[in-house]
């Protein structure tokens, strides 16, 4: 608890102490044979001892109120517990019951809500400033052999600044020097590590682990990845849902209403009364308008919708999904058709090797030979082949299909030994733009390449019916076998679907500017419903007008949604009726284009950002159907005088306590 929430508990408890005691005295003092009980509580003295607990639990909301008033805003809820405190005073005053506790218990349990509300709102904001914790307060630049703490503000692009371990990165940057291990946690909701070294990017908002690294700004703090999530975040609520406007509409109307109704509960019954020559009762029915009053403070839907939103929006942000605004989420919760990109959504985005087919020799040796002719190759293709022949694995042949795939080598883990490419035994080597590469290993003459190599070499090769790009390979004229390589699927990209599927959504489609039949193999592993290939960025967009107006056929209230890398596909993402960047870390288009951001590479959390939503939609709905029928309810009970106000408060702060409970569920994602 705060120092605020500390003060009001201790109001409350001094309050009921003393409203206890009070009542306690005034049974005792009634039971004495020589004063009755009438001469007793119809003192002064004891009306104004009565109106010390009242004010020290009710001072705050009679100065709003007359605030309120004055400044011809008065329709709120706290003018709403004014009058109706003020008027159960009245009426015991003018009855001479001397039942005041009734007033000081209303202001007593509605400050006991206020107080549930206040703490609800504090854990979710607490949830937010988890997040909001990755702001750096300094960074270390060094001068004259010395670290200097400065404003993050004032370092300059290009800059070199220090990092040590436990400190975050205050800017994006390069490595220069060093090797570290980053925990991205507060930025992906993943306690995953990331390993860096020299040359490797960093982004802010990140914290050192392991060892002191020298960066390289690339970035000023105000461009930077950590600025950007904080502006995210801190904007989030000004960009208000549907169900929170229409609960301000439906405040702004309805609080003025049911004071006219009021009104009119206590003037209309005793003028009938009078007309038709019966006793008016006027107590009885200012009590029944009072009671009415306090039936009718609408706290339980102006607090708990958008406390929802808002625990909804601060969980997701936990988890590494960050939404922009309380709207998006709404719209989030509507979605039926998810169209995603291939490359860096669904796929690592990297070359890997897949497969080594057709091989005449010892699949091991056969990538030996390739890694060692490709060793001063740069480009991603000769990378991936060295990659996977220093990874350790071994390569187990299919006996059906005879292909080999890579599998975990034991005995190189046990050794913890790691293969090496030595330079040494290569020469003659020779770059054949378009067609791949002449060297010798070992002395032998090695030839690695596509189909173009092997017919300028004169060397019959087998053709390979596998998706991927194609690397033959000749040792001393003779074809050895041929290496697939391939955009592997990330791990969790199958599961992925499926939890798509679980989560509600009827059809998923995967754009890509992929060949079609790299797309079409892809998508019917995945799962995917329809695939579109060979799209450029604008052919993209095209294809998901077309996509809306077959979705807008069926139901205009369906959503669908885009996921992509943020970068290459800004317009689409801005195109959709929402659109999500995967795997966003440190890309500032896609912060800028997409309405939410995942902050990992993880394609699960698509759904699970589907399944938060929906789970703070439940709770929303929830809330007004429970808070509007109890309200109606009790409305027409305290009317027709069935409800005093002991119960119309029970009611009121009841309602308004289990919604508030109920919203906070929404923080609470990390199952979903």
């Amino acid at each position: 608890m705060n120092k605020k929430q500390k003060k009001m508990l201790v109001r409350i408890i001094i309050a009921a102490i003393l409203m206890i005691v009070l009542r306690i005295a005034y049974a005792f003092l009634g039971e004495d044979e020589t004063q009755t009980r009438e001469a007793v509580v119809h003192e002064p003295f004891w009306f104004l001892l009565y109106m010390i607990p009242y004010l020290v639990i009710g001072y705050d909301i009679l100065k709003k109120a007359g605030k309120g008033i004055i400044n011809r805003q008065m329709f709120d809820e706290n003018f709403l517990m004014a009058v109706a405190t003020v008027g159960a005073i009245v009426v015991a005053l003018v009855e001479q019951n001397g039942d005041y506790t009734e007033a000081i218990a209303v202001m007593l349990f509605y400050q006991i809500g206020e107080l549930f509300q206040s703490y609800a709102v504090g854990k979710s904001r607490r949830n937010i400033s988890a997040l909001m914790d990755i702001r750096p307060d300094y960074a270390n630049v060094e001068q004259d052999g010395e670290l200097e703490q400065v404003d993050p503000d004032e370092v300059e692009t290009g800059t070199i600044i220090v990092v040590q371990p436990g400190e975050k990165i205050p800017i994006d940057g390069i490595v220069t020097e060093g090797r570290s291990t980053l925990n991205t946690s507060a930025l992906t909701g993943e306690s995953l590590p990331r390993e860096v070294q020299q040359g490797d990017e960093v982004i802010s908002g990140c914290i050192n682990m392991t060892s002191v690294i020298r960066v390289k700004t690339t970035k000023e703090f105000g461009e930077s990845t950590v600025s950007k999530i904080l502006d995210l975040v801190e904007n989030s609520s000004s960009r208000k849902s549907q169900s929170e406007n229409f609960i301000s509409k439906f405040a702004k109307v309805y609080t003025p209403a049911v004071c006219i109704g009021a009104l009119a509960l206590a003037l209309l019954p005793p003028v009938v009364m009078l007309l038709i020559g019966k006793a008016p009762m006027w107590s009885t029915w200012i009590y029944r308008a009072l009671t009415f009053l306090v039936i009718s403070c609408p706290c339980a839907l102006v607090i708990s919708i958008p406390l929802t939103f808002f625990a909804g929006i601060g969980g997701a942000g936990h988890a590494g999904i960050l939404v922009k605004g309380s709207n998006y989420l709404e719209q989030l919760a509507k979605t039926k058709v998810v169209a995603m990109d291939k490359t860096g959504t669904m796929t690592k985005g990297v070359f890997e090797v897949g497969g080594i087919h057709h091989s005449s020799i010892d699949n091991e040796k056969l990538l030996e030979y390739a890694a060692h002719a490709e060793c001063y190759s740069t480009h991603p293709i000769g990378k991936s082949i060295q990659k996977a022949y220093l990874s350790g694995m071994l390569w187990k042949v299919d006996e059906e299909t005879g292909e080999a795939r890579p599998v975990p080598n034991p005995a190189e883990e046990e050794n913890s030994t790691k293969r090496e490419i030595d330079r040494s035994r290569v020469g003659g080597v020779e770059e054949i733009g378009g067609n791949g590469i002449l060297a010798q290993v070992d002395g032998k003459e090695i030839a690695i390449g596509n189909r173009k190599l092997m017919e300028r070499q004169g060397i019959e090769f087998s053709k390979c019916h596998h998706v991927g790009t194609v690397v033959h390979v000749a040792i001393d004229g003779v074809y050895s076998g041929h290496i697939v390589i391939s955009d592997v699927l990330k791990p969790t990209a199958k599961a992925a679907i499926a939890a798509m599927r679980a989560a509600g959504v009827s059809k998923t489609v995967i754009l890509t500017g992929d060949a079609a039949n790299v797309a079409e193999d892809v998508a019917k592993e995945l799962g995917v419903d329809e695939v579109h290939s060979e799209l450029l960025p604008a052919d993209k967009v095209t294809a998901v007008e077309k996509l809306l107006d077959e979705k807008n056929k069926k139901n205009e209230k369906d959503v669908l949604a885009f996921v992509g890398d943020g970068i290459n596909d800004a317009p689409v993402l801005s195109r959709a009726d929402i659109g999500i960047a995967m795997g966003a870390l440190g890309s500032d288009a896609a912060i800028e284009a997409a309405d939410v951001v995942l902050m990992d590479d993880d394609p699960l959390k698509i759904a699970q950002a589907v399944r938060i939503s929906r789970k703070c939609m439940r709770i929303v709905y929830e809330n007004i159907y429970f808070a509007i029928g109890i309200k109606v309810l009790c409305l027409i009970l305290g009317a027709i005088g069935f409800a005093n106000m002991w119960m119309a408060i029970f009611a009121d702060v009841g309602v308004m306590v289990l919604a508030v409970l109920n919203a906070i569920r929404a923080l609470f994602v990390k199952k979903l």
